[in-house]
């Protein structure tokens, strides 16, 4: 019998992998049988986070520093995880960032430092591990952590640079898998919807929002913990060798409306 999900002795590496959807999408690839590597700036948040996966699943799991938006730093990290491991297989570009204001009172640091690191920071990464595991190994899964806002705009909280930033990494993944199809690399990207972490539970559980819900999301509730990962583990699997350039929403339904 074939399990198709099956990552053993696989590494994956995930951005923003300290806290929320990074940490449960790395330990959905834990519990296929991946080695995690946390990515994320605070050492203490990572250590403790792999510590944990690496007990709970019985995979060997390290937690790397790395702040994406500085190349010299992303150059460092993927050095360290190939010391260690001698393969990255797949790539998970989950950390991100979300500037809420008015457009018109919106600063240029503001919008820079959206694309630095949700747009450009994606890209770093997933220059940095292509080049130096993935086109030698002629084996790659990149993940790129979009944002269903990366598809429409939208009523309820103006965030213009993370749309802008969102909708760049759609078609940066359509242009990464389409350069890097022939070389067994495939890159798809993940736009999900409203879901519940430690930064949005609050005010996902606010009557306002629980009214708009009703109205605007056909399965008329946010994502619960979970509901990101078997996404993460369908691009992941080895068995997924034609699925390349996909946009896949996670949003309840939010953008079939």
């Amino acid at each position: 019998m074939k399990n198709y999900f099956d990552l053993s002795g696989q590494v994956a590496v995930v951005t923003g992998c300290s806290t929320g959807l990074g940490v449960q999408m790395a330990k959905a690839l834990a519990n296929q049988g991946a080695n995690i590597v946390c990515l994320a700036r605070r050492q203490n948040l990572i250590d403790e986070v792999a510590a944990n996966i690496s007990k709970e699943f019985g995979v060997k799991a390290i937690g790397v520093a790395c702040d994406i938006t500085d190349s010299e730093k992303v150059a460092a990290a993927v050095d360290t995880i190939m010391k260690e491991f001698g393969r990255i297989d797949i790539l998970i570009n989950n950390a991100g960032t979300g500037a809420v204001a008015p457009a018109e009172q919106i600063t240029d640091e503001q919008f820079s430092n959206e694309l630095n690191i949700d747009l450009f920071g994606t890209f770093k990464m997933s220059r940095e591990v292509a080049g130096k595991a993935m086109i030698p190994a002629g084996y790659g899964r990149i993940i790129n952590i979009a944002s269903m806002y990366g598809l429409v705009g939208n009523k309820i909280a103006p965030a213009s640079p993370y749309h802008a930033a969102k909708g760049g990494v759609v078609n940066l993944t359509r242009a990464l898998g389409a350069e890097w199809a022939d070389k067994g690399i495939t890159v798809n990207a993940i736009c999900p919807g409203y879901f519940e972490t430690p930064l949005t539970k609050e005010t996902l559980d606010s009557e306002f929002f629980q009214e708009y819900a009703k109205t605007t999301i056909p399965m008329a509730r946010y994502g619960k913990e979970g509901e990101l990962d078997t996404a993460a583990v369908f691009l992941a699997s080895p068995a997924s060798t034609y699925v390349n350039g996909v946009i896949l929403p996670v949003d309840g339904g939010y953008t079939s409306m």
